[in-house]
């Protein structure tokens, strides 16, 4: 018999066989719970004939366990207590006022956006728990798809028939330069200008990167990549000590020794939007945090 059809045939009878441990009586066990004496005897049988073990010795309706019967109570006990566990913490997850909700999104929200999200939510739903986490756009959608994550939020918006992805506004890139870059005394800047400089971007696979080659590609020219990181401040600090320049979001506070350009052409934003898993049921907390952000729309950066 394999370990699967074991506890196909022996889980139903478990909660029994304890019952009937812990009264050492047939028929008050069976009042306990509900069922026929005659019922519970066949199954205490069947459950011993299954295992090819006594578990009790029988005086009429009286019984006791065996040191077989001991060993698999103190099991048994163990496993329906992890059972009830796992009950537990689902039903407190999908709990309306002090649930859970799974929410992953990308380093660059993880400043100020996230928290003035999640602070805003707050204010009606003081006692909802969130699980945060920050990974780059693909291994988001992946943890969305294995069910680590309820929500994303994620730049560029992932296109993908079992995701459902709703625009919630965008963002303007700028170009990075040193303070003492012959560019920084403009304020508005062409990107295809910046054609010869040695880039400083995030690596492949993130989202930001997606954007950045396609603006080079659009702006005619093959960026000369001279560092690549996983963290955009990163990125920030290695263009202030003059290393290269970046095409990076705005920064919360500004940073000493760069300057932040408006790009002019071509258009360089990324937008930004909420997905999760097309059909996949929401508990209510996470029913009222995706409401909350597509109330968000057009002002999710304000």
């Amino acid at each position: 018999m394999t370990h699967d059809s074991w506890a196909a045939r022996l889980t139903p009878r478990l909660a029994q066989f304890v019952a009937v441990a812990r009264h050492e009586h047939v028929t008050r066990a069976a009042g306990g719970l509900g069922v026929p004496q005659s019922t519970l005897s066949r199954a205490m049988a069947r459950l011993e004939e299954d295992l090819g073990v006594d578990l009790f010795s029988r005086r009429g309706r009286t019984v006791s366990l065996t040191p077989a019967g001991r060993t698999f109570l103190t099991s048994v006990e163990r496993a329906l207590g992890a059972v009830e566990q796992a009950a537990e913490a689902v039903r407190a997850d999908a709990d309306p006022a002090t649930g859970k909700v799974a929410f992953g999104f990308l380093h660059t929200f993880g400043f100020e956006t996230v928290p003035g999200l999640i602070r805003s939510f707050r204010a009606d739903h003081p006692r909802v728990r969130f699980s945060l986490i920050q990974t780059y756009s693909e291994a988001m959608v992946e943890r969305l798809r294995a069910g680590d994550l309820d929500l994303c939020l994620t730049s560029p918006i992932p296109e993908a028939p079992d995701l459902v992805v709703r625009r919630l506004g965008e963002q303007r890139l700028r170009l990075a330069v040193p303070e003492d870059h012959p560019l920084a005394r403009r304020r508005r800047v062409r990107l295809a200008e910046a054609a010869e400089e040695p880039f400083i971007t995030l690596e492949p696979g993130y989202g930001l990167r997606r954007i950045f080659d396609a603006l080079c590609a659009e702006a005619g020219f093959r960026p000369r990549i001279a560092f690549e990181g996983e963290e955009a401040e990163t990125l920030r600090g290695l263009v202030a000590a003059g290393l290269g320049v970046a095409l990076l979001p705005p920064p919360t506070v500004a940073r000493p020794g760069v300057r932040e350009l408006t790009v002019t052409e071509p258009r360089a934003v990324r937008e930004i939007g909420v997905a999760w898993v097309e059909g996949r049921p929401d508990t209510p907390p996470v029913a009222a945090f995706k409401k909350f952000l597509l109330s968000r729309r057009g002002r999710l950066l304000a």
